[in-house]
């Protein structure tokens, strides 16, 4: 069973806030066929911890347009790796030099990519 159209929604609204707040990286993985919690992840890097924050609150405030509210929020503090769980999808904000690290789009490689819709998203590069 693939994404809910509703997750797919949300995961195309946190990319698009996340591009205009000029993200380096924002991918979006499918994790519905291995995952009873979430839908899909989505996983996006920045330059600095400033830029991180700036991403976080844009992603919040444009799925809260949308009737979507954080039922979690981890890793605000450090503003390294915010972790934003929807629900229906999971947001990673990263710093770039943690997005490399870890590679969680390699750890979830067997899972498909979501098309977000927006210019300069990772589309297979993984």
């Amino acid at each position: 069973m693939a994404a809910a159209d509703h997750a797919l929604e949300l995961a195309r609204a946190a990319a698009a806030a996340a591009g205009d707040k000029l993200a380096t990286f924002i991918v979006g993985i499918d994790v519905s066929e291995q995952l009873a919690l979430t839908d899909v992840f989505v996983i996006i890097s920045a330059e600095s911890e400033r830029q991180v924050g700036a991403i976080v609150d844009e992603v919040e405030d444009r799925l809260r347009e949308l009737g979507a509210k954080p039922v979690r929020r981890e890793g605000q503090r450090e503003g390294r790796w915010v972790l934003i769980d929807f629900n229906d999808i999971v947001v990673h904000v990263q710093h770039d030099d943690e997005r490399e690290f870890y590679d969680l789009a390699r750890l979830w490689k067997d899972c498909p990519l979501v098309d977000l819709g927006v210019v300069g998203t990772e589309q297979g590069g993984r």
